[in-house]
């Protein structure tokens, strides 16, 4: 392609030439090729340049584009074409270098601003190219979703969905023709969206109600360890909270579990560990210490789910917590916060001889600080840093979605000679 030549990707809302920007609209004037999808295409009806109206085909805009070089090019399409939109496939593809990018305010934005909700936290997907139940586990972790919608996921499709795994804890709202004259804003339950249609141009939100529980999906096939973050009962979403599968897995294996083990699960959460802990050690006792009331509950909840009968929930603070229960022949700690050190020092005076102690840290300024102090404690500490991605599938290609890095710190309490 000429280097010298510039692309233009323009954004444009329902509202067509009014809501442009003078330089978009004078990008768009000078253009002698306008690539869009058809509904783009009709709000520049009135400019005399070719138009190629386009689908869901990514590449047939990239061999287009390439085979027009030296002319002035507009890609047209709805929004914010570098949110879930044409924009970061051809820069990939072609380079950034002959791009130049206008965007519109994008129809989530739009949404959001429609019901009032801040969506700097909230979990986005777009159904044209994530799987509806990837999107639905992931949903079930947030306290808002923004979803863009497909005429085979329809929003009533997504409620059934939800509702087929009792995920039944969000108010729902569906955002149609968002910046047009015919806008229409549908609030609800879940169970009144299923029954009901909506325009093919649609944003789908999901705020959770408050102080609902989670509800965990049906076990399959159950698992003594590694179970997945799904099958468990939480009080509220708390992603990167709960020890997830791999780091649980990890972490177990780093306790050196017997059966007749004697395990303490500090800051047991939900009780994730605990209960995997307690299926390994059949024959001996986990105890899960947790000073929040409502997850001390949950502990109970997912125990029974799993009929783990050898985990007793303890509801307190460490470490008047643990004073009346037997010496353990491992620790686990998680979620150690900045007053670990006052943990971690009467927990392993506790821990037989010979037992072992792992801690679960997610900063690098704690893990230095345990590591540091289970090094003089012990002697010895080892430290694991554990990076984990999933694949998704985006624009027709497979990427990763990597999960924040976790450390796990390991030490042996010596045996005395």
């Amino acid at each position: 392609m000429n280097s010298a030549a510039k692309i233009h990707i323009i954004g444009i809302g329902d509202d067509g030439f009014d809501g442009l920007t003078a330089q978009a609209t004078q990008r768009i004037g000078a253009a002698d090729l306008i690539i869009g999808n058809p509904q783009a295409l009709t709000y520049v009806d009135s400019v005399q340049a070719e138009k190629l109206p386009v689908g869901a085909d990514l590449n047939a805009i990239v061999e287009r584009v390439k085979a027009s070089s030296g002319k002035n090019i507009v890609v047209l399409t709805s929004g914010d074409p570098l949110f879930y939109g044409v924009a970061r496939y051809l820069c990939d593809v072609i380079g950034k270098e002959h791009f130049e990018v206008l965007p519109h305010v994008s129809s989530m934005q739009l949404a959001f601003a429609r019901v009032k909700e801040s969506w700097d936290e909230a979990y986005l997907a777009n159904l044209a190219t994530q799987s509806l139940e990837r999107v639905v586990q992931n949903a079930r972790l947030a306290e808002k979703v923004g979803l863009f919608t497909t005429d085979e996921h329809t929003p009533a499709a997504v409620a059934k969905a939800l509702l087929a795994l009792k995920l039944d804890y969000f108010s729902a709202y569906v955002c149609e023709n968002l910046g047009s004259p015919n806008e229409r804003v549908t609030q609800g339950e879940l169970a009144e969206i299923a029954e009901q249609q909506f325009g093919l141009l649609n944003v789908m939100i999901l705020v959770r109600k408050p102080g609902v529980p989670d509800r965990p999906i049906a076990l399959v096939g159950k698992r003594l360890f590694g179970n997945p973050d799904e099958v468990f009962l939480q009080s509220k979403p708390k992603r990167g909270l709960l020890t997830s599968a791999e780091t649980r897995s990890i972490a177990l294996s780093q306790l050196d579990l017997g059966p007749t083990s004697i395990v303490w699960d500090v800051g047991a959460g939900s009780g994730s560990v605990s209960i995997e802990a307690a299926m390994i050690a059949a024959e001996g006792a986990v105890y899960a210490i947790e000073m929040d009331p409502e997850d001390h509950g949950l502990i109970k909840s997912n125990a029974d789910t799993f009929g783990v009968t050898n985990l007793t929930p303890i509801l307190g603070k460490a470490p008047e917590a643990w004073e009346d229960i037997p010496d353990p022949d491992c620790i686990f700690i998680g979620g150690a916060g900045r007053h670990v050190r006052g943990i971690i020092e009467p927990a392993f005076a506790r821990l037989k001889p010979g037992g072992r102690i792992v801690l679960n840290i997610g900063s690098i300024e704690n893990l230095h600080e345990v590591h540091e102090l289970l090094q003089r404690l012990a002697g010895e500490a080892r430290a694991t840093m554990i990076n984990i991605a999933h694949s998704t599938y985006q624009l027709e290609r497979h990427r990763f979605e990597s999960l924040n890095p976790t450390f796990l710190i390991t030490a042996i309490k010596p045996v005395k000679s």
